[in-house]
C-alpha cells in the first residue's frame, strides 16, 4: 500500500463543517454542564441569585460564599482536570498506536500518585512541589512502560496493557506500603488516591492552570505530528518525521497533563479512555480536531460525575473516582471485545 493510501486509511477525514459544528455543540453542552453543576446541590440556586453573585451585589451573603468560595473553583478544577487527563489518553493512544492506551491503564496515574504519596507523607515540607512530583512520577511510569513494551517489536504496542498492568500493580503495592507504615495520613491519603473534588478551591485551581496551559497548547502544536505516528515509524520517518524525538516530547507532554490533574484531583480513572475514544467517533482519527474534542468531552465527563457524586446520595458525597470506574470499566471491556473481534 503507498503512502497516500495509508495515509487516507489511517485518518478519517470527515466534512470540516460537521467536525466545527460537533466542537461548538459540545463547547456548549460543557459550559450547560457548568452552570448546572453550580447552581444544583445540597442548597439549590436561582437565575437572579447567580446573577448577583457575578455582578458583586452578594457579597457577604450565604448565596456568594458558596458559590463563588466553594462550588466555583471546585467546578473549575474539574474543568482543567478533565481536559488534561482526556488529552493526555489521546496524546498516549496515538504516539503509541493502542487504543486501550491511557493514564489509568498504562500506569501513568498510578506513577504520579505513587510520587504525589511519597510527598505527601514524608516530605510534607515540599507540598508545593506535589505537581511537579507527580509529573516526575507519571513520566517515569510512562518511560518505563514503553521501554519494557518495545522489547516485543518497533513501536513497542504489543505488550504496553499488560506492562502498564505490572508496573501499576507494583506502584501500586509501594504506594499501599507507604500509606500503611504512614497509618496517621491513611485517611487523607486513601480519600485521596480514590480521586475527587471535595475541598478544592481556588488554590487548588491557581495550581492546576498553568500546568494545563502549557499542556494543552503543546497538544495542539504536537497534533500534526501524531498524525504521521498513527501510519507507522516507517511511513512517519519516511515523511521526515523524527520519530525518536517526537515520541519523546509526546509521551512528556502527556506525563505533565496527566501528572498535575492526578496532584490536584487524585487517580481519577477512565477520562482519558473514554472522552478520546467518544472524539475519535465523531471527528475522526485527524488530531489536529481530535485533541481539542477530547479536552471539552474530557472536561464534560469529569463535570458532570463531579455533579452526579455530590447529589444522588445527599448530604453524603461519593468521591467522583467511584463513578468515572463506575463507568470507565465496562466501556475498557467493550474496548478489549471490539478488538479482539477485528483481529
Amino acid at each position: 500500500m503507498g503512502i497516500k493510501n495509508r495515509i487516507e486509511a489511517a485518518v478519517v477525514i470527515p466534512d470540516n463543517k460537521k467536525r466545527i459544528i460537533y466542537l461548538a455543540v459540545f463547547a456548549i453542552i460543557l459550559a450547560a454542564s457548568v452552570f448546572y453543576s453550580i447552581a444544583v446541590g445540597t442548597v439549590d440556586f436561582k437565575l437572579d441569585e447567580f446573577a448577583a453573585v457575578f455582578k458583586g451585589n452578594a457579597e457577604g451573603l450565604i448565596s456568594y460564599q458558596i458559590i463563588y468560595n466553594i462550588r466555583l473553583p471546585r467546578i473549575l478544577t474539574g474543568t482543567l482536570a478533565g481536559m488534561n487527563l482526556a488529552v493526555a489518553g489521546a496524546l498516549l493512544q496515538g504516539v503509541l498506536r493502542n487504543p486501550l492506551a491511557s493514564p489509568q491503564i498504562i500506569g501513568v496515574n498510578s506513577g504520579a500518585g505513587c510520587m504525589a504519596v511519597l510527598i505527601m507523607v514524608v516530605f510534607p515540607g515540599f507540598i508545593d512541589l506535589l505537581p511537579v512530583g507527580a509529573f516526575l512520577g507519571a513520566l517515569g511510569a510512562s518511560m518505563l512502560v514503553y521501554g519494557l513494551a518495545s522489547k516485543e517489536g518497533p513501536g513497542g504496542t504489543a505488550n504496553i496493557v499488560l506492562a502498564g498492568v505490572a508496573i501499576s500493580a507494583l506502584l501500586h503495592a509501594f504506594t499501599s506500603a507507604l500509606m500503611i507504615i504512614n497509618s496517621d495520613e491513611l485517611q487523607i491519603t486513601y480519600t485521596w488516591l480514590i480521586g475527587g473534588l471535595t475541598g478544592r478551591g481556588w488554590s487548588h485551581f491557581n495550581m492546576l492552570w498553568p500546568y494545563c496551559l502549557i499542556g494543552l497548547l503543546s497538544a495542539v502544536m504536537l497534533s500534526p505530528k501524531i498524525n504521521l505516528f498513527i501510519l507507522g515509524d516507517d511511513v512517519g520517518s519516511s515523511l521526515g518525521l523524527e520519530v525518536k524525538l517526537y515520541r519523546l516530547l509526546i509521551i512528556i507532554n502527556a506525563s505533565l497533563l496527566a501528572g498535575s490533574a492526578v496532584s490536584v484531583v487524585g487517580t481519577v480513572g477512565f477520562i482519558g479512555l473514554i472522552a478520546p475514544h467518544l472524539a475519535r467517533l465523531l471527528v475522526g482519527n485527524d488530531y489536529r480536531y481530535l485533541v481539542v474534542l477530547s479536552a471539552v468531552l474530557g472536561a464534560g465527563l469529569l463535570v458532570t460525575a463531579d455533579t452526579l457524586a455530590r447529589i444522588l446520595f445527599q448530604p453524603v458525597e461519593l468521591p467522583v473516582g467511584i463513578l468515572t470506574a463506575a463507568l470507565g470499566a465496562p466501556f475498557f471491556f467493550y474496548l478489549m471485545y471490539r478488538k479482539k473481534n477485528s483481529v
